[in-house]
Formats: structure tokens, sequence, C-alpha cells
């Protein structure tokens, strides 16, 4: 099962080494992981998402608890909370095809931020099935380049 989980740190040099050598250390696999600081400029939110059951998810926040510069550690539970990613995708594109991408990249809603001879860079923002639906529907597509953001979550 995955979890996400929010951890608000101090905003100082080292904690994000000690919180991922903690899930290193303890052998715990990270999906994704996103960081960046937050209203407050000696806060930062790092959002991790990770995999496991009940007592694995118990030990993670256990220990992330007991680390240094970890001010509050919180479980998103499914259906409390609002969660964003975000994708860059350059897509390989001909005079026949560059229509047919705009066009899903419509129904999707997603913006257009470079177009060029032979490519189409488009990014795209919304929950993991969106996303994932999105990149599905693009397989047919020569795809030349993806950066995925990683999940961003807050309380609703």
């Amino acid at each position: 099962m995955r979890h996400t989980l929010s951890v608000l740190v101090e905003n100082q040099f080292g904690v994000l080494a000690r919180v991922v050598g903690m899930f290193s250390g303890r052998g715990f696999n990270i999906d994704t992981l996103n960081v960046a600081p937050t209203h407050d400029p000696s806060l930062s939110r790092i959002t991790v998402v990770v995999r496991g059951n009940e007592s694995v998810l118990e030990q993670i926040i256990k220990q992330l608890r007991k680390l240094v510069n970890v001010i509050e550690v919180r479980d998103f539970v499914a259906g409390q909370s609002v969660d964003r990613e975000m994708v860059l995708v350059k897509i390989g594109v001909d005079a026949r095809s560059r229509s047919e991408v705009i066009q899903i990249c419509d129904i999707f809603r997603a913006k257009i931020i470079n177009v060029a001879s032979d490519s189409i860079v488009v990014e795209i923002t919304g929950d993991e099935g969106k996303i994932n639906a999105f990149l599905g529907i693009l397989e047919g597509f020569p795809i030349l380049e993806q950066a995925r953001t990683g999940k961003l979550a807050m309380v609703r």
C-alpha cells in the first residue's frame, strides 16, 4: 500500500541527507520525494511517498520523529488531503501527428509550453490518476524526454 507522508523540517544544511539516510539505513524504499521551502523561510516540507503495510508505516513515522531538525510528521489519509504532481513531457511530432497531440492536450487540460518543428513540450498537473492516464494515451507517440516532480500534498 502507498502512503504519502509530509515531514516538516528546519531549513538547514544536512537535514535532507539525514532524512534520506534514515530510509536507506533501515531498508525503506522511497517511491517519490519532493522538497521545498514553506511560507516560513526557516522551514521546509519534505513530501515522501512510500510503500508498505501499517507496521512499516508506523516504523517509518517513529524513526522520522526521532531525527534532529524534524518538526512534524503527518500521514495523509486518502480523502482527507489533496495531492498533485507535475510532469513535463517532450513528445516527438511530425506534421500529421501534431494536431492529434494538441487535441489530447486540450482534453487533459495540459499546457503546451514549447513548440518546435519536430517536438512539443507539454506541462500537465493533476493527481496521479490523471497523470498516468495522460501518459498512457501518449504511448503511441515517441516520448523524447520526461521529467516528473513527485507528489505534493496538503490536508483539506
